[in-house]
């Protein structure tokens, strides 16, 4: 109760007790349980008890009128028919009456509702004293049942208040987990309008470009969404104040968009609306619902509203910020698909880009094999972007950079402290690569002991950090690759052979590029056209002899050194076209030979064996072609093979001598 009541009801109490010292322990009975009693009911039964066992009564009862029938609402005693002609009586006279061993005293007489204090007792001292004890008792009385009434209207107020409030953080809560705005837009207008009661509900999103509100969903309407302007009607007016506002049709019917209403087919009685406003305070949207189904919308409604619109904003705008960002990520993955080709038109390639579309969608583990330079992570990443996981990370791991004492580290992450440097906890590449693709690219330059980790979480799809104990499940799908050859390493015990059938379910392997002749202009092409668009200038042709050397170069760095060479040649040649004089060949460290003769030789042997490596080097980089080599070297064939005979070179079985034969018969 709160400390106004309680000075009310003393200074009546002061007033009641007058001339009457006796009643003081009654009175202050009946303060300490209007002070105490949190509803009527409990204050009317606490009050009779007292005035029973203050008077001996064998009954007390207090009484009400409506609709000319009498109820008792609480009695103290065995129960007894009311004496309906007394009570009938007090109403009249609106004050005490007596009759027979009966006394009653009117608590409060209105038109509608009359409450009236009654009480029968057998002791003809009491049926004396009592009539003017309860006149002056009745004032009390009414004010405790006033004080009780309102405090009891207060705690339902305040209990409904608080069930609306759970019931709005349920239904935040329920939004904050729902990523698709149709659906989250749907959820809204449901959930408001069963918590507050209402007919219809929609959310109006601000599309400011185009000075329109945009509110969905809108039942009746093609596509579920109605377009207004943003400045006409109800929601207009709200967007631009940023007042809520109420409307009852009934009282001013002028507030109400009809045209609206009859492009709906719907009749708009009542309307409650709210503005929709984002974190930094800018308005974006209005949330509306129509129609209370009981009476009309109050102010606990528009506050409870405005709580709810308050969650929404901030459910609208994680869901476009997210929305934005799978576009953005989408848009992301697309372009990188886009970059990543197989380009070629040889066997070798059409073969390749076959088995790369059957596999890439599937969980297989898959073993790309090739020299160096080939394309393994270009197949790689065909398979990553032709699959399912395409929206996933794709992480690459390049095993020969991994010191092999954080080799375990690299790949499965550690804890806070697990080691010297672990300044903070750390998810490894298997971790960062969850749903997606994890390459590990030279896989056979992973020790022995981190082989035997990544076989454990191979097969059972889990990984602990170092220094953890929580296990952790993976879906990484894994590709590996190498440019070794792991046969021979598992035979030779530095590759395990279990690692080796665990990734080797299907096995891809890249020709070099002097395999694919066919593929090498067209490769060459594509890398200097791109670098052109970045160099932003035009792409320069290529002279006829310029074709014919790059087909005829051997590539040792195969398609890494002709995309170089490409890079070179568009950011440092100036001409429109490009001559065969203009291709500089970077020679491989490994093909490299001396031309200084070694000591002691003399100077017709070192002649003989520079001829001789010039030869071999002429026919290998005209890949066998004994007719092509001695082009380059300036000789004819027959001249070629006699030169060779001379320096007792011995001719390979597959070179074309039939046709050497054949000009000499």
């Amino acid at each position: 109760m709160e400390h106004n009541d309680s000075s009310v009801a003393k200074t009546r109490a002061l007033e009641l007790v007058g001339d009457h010292p006796d009643l003081t322990p009654l009175v202050i009975e009946l303060l300490w349980q209007l002070v105490h009693s949190e509803s009527i009911q409990s204050f009317l039964d606490s009050a009779l008890l007292a005035i029973s066992s203050d008077t001996r009564a064998s009954y007390i009862a207090l009484a009400v009128a409506e609709a000319g029938q009498w109820t008792v609402l609480s009695d103290v005693g065995r129960p007894q028919s009311l004496p309906v002609d007394l009570l009938a009586d007090v109403l009249d006279r609106e004050s005490v009456c007596r009759r027979d061993d009966w006394v009653a005293a009117p608590v409060e007489v209105r038109s509608t509702v009359a409450r009236v204090l009654v009480l029968r007792t057998s002791d003809a001292q009491v049926l004396h004293r009592w009539p003017a004890i309860l006149e002056r008792l009745a004032p009390l009385f009414c004010y405790g049942l006033t004080v009780a009434a309102s405090r009891e209207q207060h705690e339902k107020q305040r209990q409904g208040r608080i069930r609306r409030l759970e019931t709005i953080l349920e239904i935040a809560h329920r939004w904050n987990q729902n990523h698709e705005m149709e659906s989250l837009l749907v959820d809204m207008a449901e959930a408001s309008t069963r918590l507050l009661g209402a007919d219809r509900a929609s959310i109006f999103l601000w599309d400011r470009p185009n000075r329109t509100l945009v509110g969905r969903p809108a039942l009746g309407v093609d596509g579920g969404e109605l377009r207004i302007s943003d400045n006409s009607g109800v929601v207009g007016q709200v967007l631009q104040t940023g007042q809520p506002k109420r409307v009852d049709v009934a009282v001013d019917p002028d507030q109400i968009d009809h045209q609206v209403d009859e492009q709906l087919g719907y009749q708009t009685k009542t309307l409650l609306c709210v503005p929709l406003c984002g974190s930094s305070g800018e308005r974006f949207g209005v949330f509306e619902i129509l129609n209370k189904q009981s009476g009309h919308f109050t102010d606990e409604d528009e506050a409870a509203l405005v709580e709810l619109a308050a969650h929404a904003a901030i459910a609208l705008e994680n869901t476009q910020d997210r929305q934005q960002l799978l576009s953005a990520n989408r848009q992301i993955t697309e372009q990188a698909a886009q970059d990543v080709h197989l380009i070629g038109q040889s066997h070798a390639i059409q073969t390749l880009r076959s088995v790369t579309q059957r596999v890439a969608d599937t969980d297989l583990a898959v073993l790309v094999l090739g020299e160096n330079g080939t394309g393994k992570e270009v197949v790689a990443r065909a398979m990553h972007y032709l699959s399912c996981r395409r929206d996933k990370p794709f992480i690459t791991v390049n095993c020969a950079a991994i010191p092999d004492t954080l080799a375990e580290s690299e790949l499965f992450g550690h804890e806070k402290g697990a080691f010297t440097d672990a300044h903070q906890a750390r998810p490894g590449k298997f971790e960062l690569a969850a749903n997606g693709t994890l390459f590990l690219d030279e896989i056979g330059d992973l020790s022995l002991s981190g082989q035997a980790k990544l076989l454990r979480v191979l097969e059972e799809k889990v990984l602990v950090r170092v220094g953890g104990s929580t296990p952790i499940h993976t879906d990484a799908r894994v590709v590996a690759a190498t440019n070794q050859n792991l046969t021979e390493m598992v035979r030779q015990k530095d590759f395990r052979e279990d690692l080796y059938f665990r990734l080797n379910v299907v096995t891809i392997e890249l020709p070099p590029l002097r395999g694919r002749v066919e593929d090498i202009m067209l490769l060459a092409e594509h890398f200097l056209d791109d670098f052109c668009k970045k160099a932003r200038r035009e792409v320069p042709t290529f002279s006829a002899d310029a074709r014919r050397r790059l087909e005829n170069h051997p590539w040792p760095g195969n398609v890494r050194e002709l995309r170089n060479l490409m890079e070179r040649i568009a950011y440092l040649s100036t001409s429109d076209r490009i001559e065969a004089e203009e291709l500089a060949f970077i020679l491989s460290p490994r093909e490299h030979t001396s031309l200084i003769s070694q000591p002691g030789q003399s100077l017709s042997e070192a002649t003989a064996k520079f001829q001789a490596e010039s030869i071999r080097a002429a026919i290998e980089q005209a890949g066998g072609n004994i007719s092509q080599a001695a082009a380059q070297l300036g000789l004819h064939r027959s001249n070629l093979y006699r030169k060779m005979r001379q320096l007792k070179m011995v001719l390979p079985a597959d070179f074309p001598l039939a046709g050497d034969h054949k000009s000499r018969s």
